[in-house]
């Protein structure tokens, strides 16, 4: 497995307890560089990409060229979601657009989970496979050993703000029972201040947060509270 220490650090080198990878579907997209810097001058130390192709999920948001565009432009680690049917076909562009992560959901992979996430590792980057709610665990402990991190989705794919799903974050503890002991694991809906306390006691260490952090008025102590 990858040694995963310096994907805890800050752009500052600080090494924190956990990860924090703020979702730019709530940024203000007609700023987005100077949005995600700001969340990196506060210690996030990823930036959390949601790809939607309006088929896997009912919206349409960004691709590869935005990827390829940031990759450049800030010190974030680029966490690209793939929420798109088909992840096979479009994992080489969002390798050769800069990602560091690359997590494409089980659901959609089918037949295809072991070339992609082969063609995920052998590009020298962090692979990921993400389950939606009503997903059991137990679909992705076969290849809980070839991963470097689960998405545990609290809210159903597709849209920002949804609210919480209690149920759901409760499969985060089968994972860390059955999970080696480096692997990320990730939450991504309604994540704040409380629900990634929750998530943190279940065995989460990694953080997607949009509205809790690019809404919030404070910024900085948003962030602060999701680090540890």
């Amino acid at each position: 497995m990858t040694d995963l220490k310096e994907y805890f650090k800050s752009t500052d080198g600080l090494l924190h307890k956990y990860i924090v990878s703020p979702s730019i579907l709530s940024s203000d997209f007609s700023n987005l560089q100077s949005e995600i810097l700001k969340t990196e001058s506060f210690g996030a130390q990823w930036c959390h990409i949601d790809v939607m192709d309006g088929h896997f999920v009912p919206n349409i948001t960004i691709g590869a060229p935005v990827v390829k565009s940031l990759k450049n432009a800030v010190k974030s680690k680029l966490d690209s979601h793939l929420m798109i049917e088909n992840p096979l076909k479009y994992i080489p562009d969002f390798i050769n657009a800069g990602s560091d992560i690359i997590t494409f959901h089980i659901e959609a992979s089918g037949d295809n989970t072991d070339e992609c996430i082969k063609l995920i590792k052998d590009a020298g980057i962090l692979a990921g496979i993400s389950i939606k709610p009503k997903t059991p665990p137990s679909v992705i402990l076969p290849y809980i050993n070839k991963i470097d991190m689960v998405l545990v989705m609290t809210v159903e794919p597709g849209f920002s703000g949804q609210k919480f799903m209690s149920d759901a974050a409760l499969k985060i503890k089968e994972i860390k029972n059955t999970a080696p002991k480096n692997l990320i694991i990730q939450v991504d809906g309604g994540i704040n201040d409380e629900t990634a306390k929750i998530c943190a006691d279940y065995g989460a260490n990694c953080f997607v947060a949009g509205n809790y952090v690019y809404k919030n008025p404070d910024m900085k102590t948003a962030i602060k509270s999701l680090l540890g």
